[in-house]
Formats: C-alpha cells, structure tokens, sequence
C-alpha cells in the first residue's frame, strides 16, 4: 500500500510544487537529439519571422499591423476596418475549432513547438542561463552559495541580458500595433513627447522579463487557459507523448554483464531532468506536459547507449500504447485533419477575397422623385465609399440593370481618398418610359478602370401607376 501511495502521489499536485506547497525550481537539463535538432530549426526560422514581419512592407503598407488603438488592421498586406470585424469573428471562430481538433487529434503539440512562451523560454533565455550558470548541478550550487563575486557577476549579467532581451521584445510588439515607421520615430524623438508610450513599453518589458526570469513553466501549468482545459479536449486516441509501459516495466537499474529480467527502463531519470516542467511522463501522460519531445530525445539517447530500441518513450495514443500497435493514420485522424485543411482553406479564401473597397448606397430619406425636364424621373442617393487601401483610387459608378444618368453633387467625379469613408451625394435620372412601379429594384456597378469590384441594390421611387 505504501508503494501505491508513493507512485500516485504525483497526483496530489502539479510537478512544480512540492508536498509542503512550495515551488520546485526546474533545473532543466539541455537535451540533445533529433527532435531537439528540428526544434532548433524552427525556433531559428520562428525568431526570423517574428522579429523581422514589421519591417516588411507591400505598398507602402506593413505585411502586418494590429493596431488596436486606431483600429486598423493589416492582414498579409490587406488592411482591415472595424466595419471588417465579421471576418475576425469568423476567424476566431475557425481558431477555436482548429485548436479543439487539433489538440484532440494531436494533444499539447502547439505547446511544445510553436507556442512564443515555450520557445523563447527554451531556446534563447534558458540557453543563456546555460551559457552564464553552466548545468543544473551548477546553478543549484550557485544558488546555494552566498553573494559571492563570482555569483554577483553572473546573476548580473544573465538578468541584465534578459532585460535586454525584454525590451526588444517589447520593442518589437510595439511595432505591431504602430508599425516600424512609427516606432522609429518615436524613438528618435525626445522621450518627454511620449511619456505614457514609454510607460507601457517598460510595464511590457517588465512583464516579459518577469515572465521568463521567475514565472516560467507555470504560464504553462497553472495559467495558459488552453493548457487547464486541453485534459478535456483529448481521449484515448490523441497522439500525446507516452511511456511504453509494456516494454518498460518493471524498471530496474542497468548492470553490465548481467542477463536483464527487467523491462527496458533503466531508471537513469533522464526523462525528468530534461523536461521543463518537472514532470515522470512514466506516470501516465499529466496536464503539465507540453509535449515538447525533450523526454523523447533523452531516453532514446539512453537506449542508444545500451543497444536497446528505440521508442520507449514516443508519440503514441493511449489506445496504442495499451493495444501495442504501431502508429498509423487512422480514418479518424485523416477526417479531422482533412477538416483542419478545409478551415484553414476557408480563412485563406476569406482573405484572399477580401474588397479593398466597399459601397453602401441608399436614397436619402423624406426625398420623393422629382420629374426633369427631359421627360425623366430624378432620386436623390447617397453613397459611403470605404477606400482601404493607402492611396487614392478613381473610381466610377455605373447603373446596370437600366438606362440612366448620375448627377455628382458638388463634385465632378468619384474620386476615393485613401484610407477613408468617402460621402457623395448624388441624383440618378431615369428615363419614365422605364419605370412602371412606385418602386423599382435597381443594381449599382462599383467599377475600379473597367473592373467591377461590387454590385450594390438598391430602390428607385416612381409615380403612382
């Protein structure tokens, strides 16, 4: 019973705090292996993407902008207005249906690899803390000392870098929001003109320091809202990182030229030194687990060295690991992913269908229609115009379901301002030989040169028949 005990007591609390409710400072071993090659590879590629995306710029315009505080958006070179939100909120739809899917096909592996927490704090601020602190075993040595020079110094320089660190961050963030033109300038000028800007960019710079510097895994294990609920979006079909119990089981320490009657894990606790939130994955998969592969890489090593296979610890399901089958695409995960596919088609169709400019005509309220001249009848429209591009675009206005004539008020033609909701007023002439109702369904062409970019209805009031 007390053996029990001691194997479930893992469930009493997450991994980072011990049976008295205090904090176990992860140590994080440095892994090596393949997955921990192709990790590398990504957080090289995800730090190129991320710190370089504000300077890119397709006609004069970010690739991307979110900036909240004008409400303009810019998506891949397309900018948005707040009259554009439908499409956000089919998008943060789509996402929620995509992160339902994928974790229940895939689990927590958004987490481990693509997630910005686990791969700066992976894969540049834990490095420095290598880099400056040397292995676990030396950081914890150097934390028990006293305030030595040597401990002054190096604590110094790592919490000065990761300052530093923060602030481009924070810096880069910035750029989001106002873009890199603005950002710039605002820099170059004296820093009383933008006191309250300056504010936020060290309250951000601090958060971020303090988030990687001392929080840590537990934005992963207590505060990520999708990390507290992915234990309900998964079954026992989701690909997660698993131990093989099977093959492991019983454990028991490696001897050498001995006949082994254990099971094939050795033990050695690799698997929990190099995980960063502190977690035994031979416990059964955990909430804390980001399935960033670490344990995978450190037992494989271990098997290499003892010539035994590979695989103790891999992604599998728990159906798999149970059943002892072999990983294959299943007709359930071909189906969700062939749905994911289809969602990120409709978000890209969605995008890449999107009008830089759109028209709303009506007729101007307690107007009637008035009989010209010429033997037509006359009403009076407005149109808004949103130009939301960043230049000025001629635009022309053409009827096309009838015969008839715009009249600009005020102005000799439709002439859009950028980035902008242009008002014009307008009378639309039509000959009374073609109006037969007291009302009279008509189609508007928005033409851009001879494009047409919209087709807007609307009413033409008439004579009483």
């Amino acid at each position: 019973m007390k053996n029990t005990e001691e194997k479930e007591i893992f469930r009493d609390r997450i991994s980072t705090v011990n049976k008295e409710g205090q904090r176990n400072w992860v140590y994080a071993l440095k892994p090596k292996g393949i997955f921990y090659n192709y990790r590398i590879a990504l957080a090289f590629l995800y730090f190129i993407v991320f710190f370089s995306l504000p300077f890119i710029k397709v006609n004069g315009e970010p690739f991307l902008m979110l900036n909240i505080v004008e409400g303009k958006f810019i998506w891949f070179s397309k900018i948005f207005w707040p009259q554009d939100f439908f499409i956000f909120a089919i998008a943060m739809i789509t996402f929620i249906v995509f992160i339902i899917l994928f974790t229940i096909i895939y689990g927590r592996l958004f987490c481990g690899w693509v997630c910005p927490q686990t791969v700066f704090m992976e894969f540049i601020f834990r490095p420095i803390e290598w880099l400056i602190e040397g292995s676990p075993n030396s950081q914890k040595k150097l934390k028990a000392e006293g305030w030595t020079a040597n401990k002054i110094i190096r604590k110094t320089l790592k919490h000065t870098l990761y300052l530093l660190i923060s602030f481009a961050i924070a810096h880069t963030f910035l750029a989001y929001i106002l873009g890199i033109d603005q950002v710039v300038k605002i820099i170059r000028e004296p820093l009383a003109d933008h006191l309250v800007l300056l504010s936020g960019l060290i309250i951000f710079t601090l958060l971020f320091y303090s988030v990687f510097s001392f929080v840590r895994e537990i934005v992963c294990t207590t505060i990520c809202p999708y990390g507290r609920l992915q234990s309900v979006m998964t079954d026992k079909n989701t690909m997660q990182i698993s131990y093989d119990y099977h093959r492991g089981e019983p454990r028991g320490r490696y001897r050498k030229n001995e006949v082994r009657s254990q099971g094939d894990c050795v033990d050695c606790l690799k698997c929990i030194q190099v995980c960063p939130t502190n977690i035994d994955i031979r416990n059964g998969v955990q909430m804390e687990c980001v399935g960033c592969t670490a344990c995978i890489d450190a037992c494989d090593e271990v098997m290499d060295s003892l010539n035994f296979k590979r695989g103790l610890i891999r992604y599998a399901s728990e159906n798999q690991i149970h059943d002892q089958k072999e990983f294959k695409f299943n007709n359930r995960i071909k189906a969700y992913s062939a749905l994911l596919l289809l969602l990120l088609g409709f978000m890209a169709f969605l995008v890449i269908r999107f009008k830089h400019l759109d028209c709303y005509i009506s007729r101007v309220k307690g107007q009637l229609y008035q009989e010209t001249a010429t033997g037509g009848i006359s009403n009076l429209f407005e149109a808004k115009i949103i130009n939301k591009t960043n230049r000025r675009i001629p635009v022309t206005l053409r009827l096309d379901n009838l015969e008839g004539h715009i009249k600009i008020v005020g102005r000799d033609s439709f002439n859009l301002e950028k980035e902008k909701v242009n008002d014009f007023t307008f009378f639309l002439e039509i000959p009374a030989s073609q109006i037969h109702e007291r009302s009279t369904d008509i189609n508007f062409g928005l033409y851009e040169g001879e494009e047409r970019i919209q087709t807007i209805r609307s009413k033409f009031l008439g004579p009483f028949k």
